[in-house]
């Protein structure tokens, strides 16, 4: 599934200053020179590099990728969003099946507009999307998962790891599927020690584990999909409770660095989390979140930042009772009309024995 990428995208000029680093970012991918001339790519010899064909994206480019390129800046999921996502997709109710329109707005078109009865996502074809390509808005693009370009070309995800994971496990996706990404930075002419020092600096690397011990950098997992990654069992917590305890923003990480704090220092009890049970699960939802929301604003979370930092809501479920709003709806059970995010996790699990 490729898309050349229109000349409508706005591309960024020459370069990118990063803390004190200037990357090299030319307006457009280099043509073959002349017979018996090498192509340029874009100043780099990299012609062995296998992943060549990204060394020249600019940032701001959106940029068609092969979901089994991507390098993960991350050690761990959390399963059960991705259980969720699976369960919609393959279990799913939705006279649309949603997978359609995640593929879309993460491609930068906001939502599937048409999908055949027999339509695939490996099958760009079989469906169209809310906006065609070349028609992206500020807001659509702003929702696209990102990547930085490393040494070599190499394409490192900075956003969107659980959602590649998906269409990289939901039947009719895979490694070879491909999906477009924004371009952070380019950093392919540095060093590997360099390129990983801007990361941390940047703060584009997540390097702990689920129990909060260090991950080296050449620990981290060198592919999208379920199996090389730990599951942290916070992070899921943490992404069921969204709109709930807390809003997600643009901080790079944000639910890992609410996931620590639960695990060190909230002092929520979750020693009877079963994480099987839709009943059990909403009791964790439930009182996590609502510390969340009693923080201040300043009191400080993990990494430096703040509950403010974080998305922290002022009220929890927006001020609305349980029996309304975003945790009403995350409450429904798999035989309601509409289930909860929850319960198509939860089912997922229940149908394929992973419970």
């Amino acid at each position: 599934m490729r898309f050349r990428v229109p000349s409508a995208v706005p591309l960024l000029a020459v370069g990118v200053a990063l803390a004190g680093v200037v990357t090299t970012a030319p307006a457009a991918f280099a043509a073959p020179g002349a017979p018996g001339e090498r192509p340029s790519f874009c100043g780099h010899d990299n012609r062995k590099s296998p992943f060549s064909q990204y060394l020249c994206a600019e940032p701001g480019r959106l940029l068609d990728v092969r979901i089994g390129d991507v390098h993960p800046t991350q050690p761990s999921l959390g399963y059960d969003e991705v259980y969720y996502k699976l369960g919609r997709y393959t279990l799913g109710k939705d006279a649309v099946n949603k997978k359609f329109s995640d593929w879309c707005e993460a491609d930068g078109r906001v939502e599937a507009a048409t999908v055949r009865p027999d339509a695939r996502l490996d099958d760009p074809s079989s469906f169209t999307c809310a906006l065609p390509v070349g028609g992206e808005t500020a807001e659509s693009t702003a929702a696209m998962k990102t990547v930085v370009i490393g040494p070599g070309g190499e394409p490192f995800l900075t956003d969107g790891h659980h959602t590649l994971t998906s269409f990289y496990e939901t039947p009719d996706g895979g490694a070879d599927l491909h999906v477009r990404l924004r371009v952070l930075a380019n950093l392919s002419t540095l060093t590997r020690k360099d390129f990983w020092a801007q990361m941390q600096a940047h703060k584009w690397v997540y390097l702990s584990d689920p129990e909060g011990n260090p991950v080296k950098i050449n620990k981290l997992p060198t592919s999208v999909g379920l199996a090389n990654f730990q599951d942290d069992r916070y992070r899921s917590l943490l992404y069921f409770g969204r709109d709930i305890g807390y809003t997600q923003n643009s901080v790079p990480f944000q639910e890992f660095y609410w996931g620590s704090w639960i695990r060190d220092s909230s002092g929520v009890d979750l020693s009877g989390w079963d994480r099987n049970d839709l009943t059990g699960y909403l009791a964790a939802v439930k009182s996590t979140t609502q510390v969340m929301t009693a923080l201040p604003k300043t009191a400080p979370v993990d990494s430096g930042f703040t509950a403010g930092d974080l998305g922290a809501l002022d009220r929890w479920n927006a001020g609305k009772a349980a029996d309304k709003g975003e945790f009403d709806k995350l409450s429904k059970p798999y035989a309601d009309a509409k289930p909860g995010k929850l319960a198509y996790a939860l089912e997922y699990k229940k149908v394929n024995g992973l419970g």
